[in-house]
């Protein structure tokens, strides 16, 4: 069967549901479909050369797998990879000749052979392609990362008796002799960034642990002089959505990929396994079904050990929490809102906004994070309400005189937050705490709440506390540590996760949100991690005195009415 024949069947197949996959999976099988029947138009002037796709995978099939249960067995590619690169070689310009595609994002689960798929293209592109003095590099924020691939071509060469005295190693460079063409691992830590590089092949692995698109834009910017060069980006999904990774490049692919939207670019190739989700940032599928894993993970799936795999980090997540954003960005391949080590999935945050119900006359629980007066000073109403959901009301404070500076340090627009009310400027250079008790006093008083308790962090409070209990607040200290707070700290994110809370979708606290980074101990006790949150998390911190106090008071089951002699009588019959 010829390449175009196998890859027209398999499309056919991913369509139809016979191969099971997500819907960008879809819609790029879709896309190689349609370009077959406009090929060779003048609205769509290129040709599926069979031979130049098919003589890639041949290239694959040199080398031998370096690890895992195939180690030192020649590669048969994988649909998946015959899928993307007989596309990315297989097409080409029907005048020039040359190649079709400059750019390539593959999105995909971990341990689907990204780094085996890159070494493969970066041998190939210094080597066979016919370009003389080729340059290849791969690029990383760190060189540890930038070496995976680099260290997997020389392993695929090392292995190759066909190759033999072709390439020379040295100096950090792998070098092909005939072309003066070689390979070379870059990376921002190293103080390494291409800069001056006349760049034919760019590859970038794990694009979604980069800050900046400072390697990818060297890299691109290298390019220039070449007649056909190549960018081509690997990756899983990552935890951090202001990364360029998600916020530029897989907001633009999908778009590519997309039916549906205008927008087109018919030199880059995209294709993304992953689990779907909806335009909300929910799951769609069900991570306990193991048929829909495959989505992300189509090599892996293919073989019974790594099912086995996949089923042993499920339950990992699932019996330690912590352990499921991981699970869900490497493994499943599912964009999560969530840094390192960082409290709640952002999603999950912004699926409780609501408008908040009628709170008047209702008992609450009042948080307070005084922090430092030169800083974001918060509060935070938590209110139990009759279905056992519970909603939340967040107010903070910053000193007029700080917030021009704040606004370029934090880089997060408190000028715009205190017109729009969520928070207020004090007058002067230090938070007021007068202004911060007449706010309390005022807003409980309007809207008669009952407040039950004032809980509040002991540093630095202890005056404030004072003259709220000589106006007859019940004030309570909560002592800041793992003993205290890891059961609620837990607890919030319980019922974030389940719906159960409802708040006004409160910019400052989202925010704040955002920034909780927490710490855990050998006992998986958890709390906030101050030190290293990077940003303000003043609004959680006060959310979490508040609710450690609300879920010790919480309503309990009246049993009372289930214990009298008439209700026996009429129970023992």
């Amino acid at each position: 069967m010829t390449t175009r024949k196998e890859l027209i069947n398999y499309s056919e197949q991913v369509i139809n549901g016979q191969i099971i996959a997500c819907q960008k999976h879809k819609w790029a099988c879709q896309r190689f479909l349609r370009d077959l029947e406009h090929e060779g138009t003048e609205e769509f002037p290129f040709l599926f050369e069979e031979a130049k796709a098919k003589r890639f995978l041949d290239w694959m099939r040199l080398f031998k797998h370096t690890k895992g249960k195939l180690a030192g067995e020649y590669i048969e590619p994988h649909i998946i990879q015959k899928f993307n690169f007989g596309n990315i070689y297989g097409w080409v310009h029907q005048k020039t000749g040359l190649r079709r595609f400059r750019k390539v994002y593959w999105q995909v689960g971990r341990k689907n052979a990204k780094s085996q798929s890159l070494a493969c293209g970066g041998s190939y592109e210094a080597s066979a392609l016919g370009e003389l003095m080729s340059e290849v590099y791969i690029g990383a924020t760190k060189a540890e990362q930038s070496k995976i691939v680099w260290k997997e071509i020389k392993a695929q060469l090392s292995q190759c008796p066909e190759l033999k005295g072709r390439f020379k190693v040295a100096y950090g460079k792998i070098q092909h002799l005939k072309s003066d063409s070689f390979i070379t691992a870059l990376s921002k830590d190293a103080g390494k960034t291409g800069d001056g590089f006349h760049v034919q092949t760019g590859i970038v692995d794990e694009y979604h642990a980069h800050k900046t698109s400072e390697i990818y834009d060297v890299l691109v910017s290298g390019m220039g002089a070449r007649s056909q060069p190549l960018m081509i980006i690997i990756t899983t999904a990552g935890f951090d959505l202001n990364n360029p990774c998600y916020k530029v490049e897989y907001k633009y692919v999908s778009q590519i990929l997309e039916p549906d939207n205008p927008i087109e670019n018919e030199q880059y190739f995209v294709m993304i396994n992953e689990l779907d989700v909806n335009e909300q940032g929910e799951l769609l599928d069900d991570i306990k079904d193991v048929r829909v894993w495959e989505k992300a993970n189509p090599i892996i799936c293919s073989y019974p050990e790594g099912i086995e795999y996949l089923k042993g980090e499920l339950q990992a997540a699932l019996d330690v929490p912590l352990k499921m954003r991981n699970f869900l960005t490497k493994n499943m391949n599912v964009w999560i809102n969530q840094r390192e080590h960082g409290y709640m999935q952002m999603n999950k945050w912004s699926a409780c906004k609501a408008q908040l119900p009628d709170l008047g006359g209702l008992e609450c629980y009042l948080g307070i994070d005084l922090s430092s007066k030169i800083d974001l000073t918060s509060v935070a109403f938590e209110f139990i309400l009759p279905d056992g959901k519970i909603a939340i009301f967040s107010h903070s404070f910053m000193p007029e005189d700080t917030i021009t500076a704040k606004l370029k340090t934090d880089k997060v627009p408190y000028d715009s937050w205190v017109k729009q009310g969520w928070i207020t400027a004090t007058p002067g250079a230090v938070v007021d705490y007068n202004f911060v008790k007449e706010y309390i006093d005022q807003i409980v008083t309007e809207n008669k709440w009952r407040v039950k308790e004032v809980c509040f962090d002991p540093w630095n409070a202890s005056q404030f506390a004072n003259e709220m209990t000589s106006s007859g607040y019940n004030c309570l200290e909560i002592i800041q540590g793992m003993r205290t707070l890891s059961e609620p700290t837990k607890h919030l994110r319980e019922l974030v996760y389940q719906k159960k809370v409802i708040h006004d979708g409160n910019p400052v606290l989202a925010w704040a949100m955002g920034n909780t980074v927490i710490r855990q101990d050998h006992n998986e006790n958890i709390m906030l991690d101050k030190a290293k949150s990077s940003e303000r998390i003043d609004p959680v911190a006060a959310l979490l005195n508040a609710h450690t106090r609300a879920i010790v008071n919480e309503p309990r089951l009246d049993l009372s009415e289930f214990t009298t002699m008439e209700f026996l009588q009429k129970l023992w019959g």
